[in-house]
């Protein structure tokens, strides 16, 4: 935004209040604004290029998002988000079919994604965030020809040619070895523990989130409870 445009939306803010192009006549008004940006406002503001009064106005509630690869556990639910958008997409796009009889053909399963399909988008690094990540399973569900379930072979070719980044491992072995049922109950019971915190206690959100069937987490519930 350059200079002038900068002042006209400062005095916005400030005395609540515009002229339409043209008119003399100033409205008043009462908004709330929510300004975002991919760039550094502060080192804008030091070198001179955006008002200092400007960027203190707008900056009262700051939000810092942090890139997709440093929430990766965000990624099972922005997947079946965008599975949900671009699947009713494709279906009202698609006439309905008709039985021999003049029925109506039931509408396709929802679409789900393979283990392995979700291994490589969690261990993506996702340069373009999470447009990339929408753009990506646009794609799948354009590929995936009415099959019930998108596969590797349905993603964008960047994530199939080894740029992919392996997810750290958080677990490590001590000399003396460890109890591993114990350990592996205890990463299962922590995941289970963020996921339905992450969901508000929604089982089946908290279920999306780990790739999981509601009736596999209800499962793992009960049972992790004894």
């Amino acid at each position: 935004m350059s200079a002038a445009p900068q002042m006209k939306l400062l005095r916005v803010l400030q005395e609540r209040e515009f002229e339409r192009v043209g008119d003399s006549h100033t409205i008043k008004v009462d908004v709330r604004v929510v300004a975002a940006t991919n760039v550094d406002l502060g080192r804008m503001v030091a070198d001179g290029e955006f008002r200092r009064d400007l960027f203190y106005r707008l900056n009262v509630i700051p939000v810092q998002l942090p890139p997709l690869r440093d929430r990766r556990e965000d990624i099972p639910l922005l997947v079946q988000h965008f599975l949900d958008k671009y699947q009713t997409r494709v279906a009202q796009d698609v006439p309905p079919a008709r039985k021999p009889d003049g029925g109506l053909v039931p509408k396709a399963l929802p679409l789900t994604l393979s283990q392995e399909a979700m291994r490589r988008l969690m261990s993506y690094p996702w340069p373009g965030n999470v447009r990339q990540l929408e753009n990506a399973i646009e794609r799948a569900v354009a590929f995936s020809a009415g099959r019930v379930q998108i596969g590797v072979q349905d993603l964008p070719s960047e994530l199939l040619e080894g740029t992919a980044s392996p997810i750290a491992s958080p677990v490590s072995l001590p000399e003396e070895g460890v109890d591993l049922g114990e350990l592996v109950a205890n990463i299962e019971r922590e995941l289970i523990q963020r996921s339905l915190e992450r969901s508000g206690g929604n089982k089946g959100r908290a279920a999306r989130l780990l790739n999981l069937k509601r009736t596999t987490l209800v499962e793992k519930l009960k049972r992790l409870q004894k």
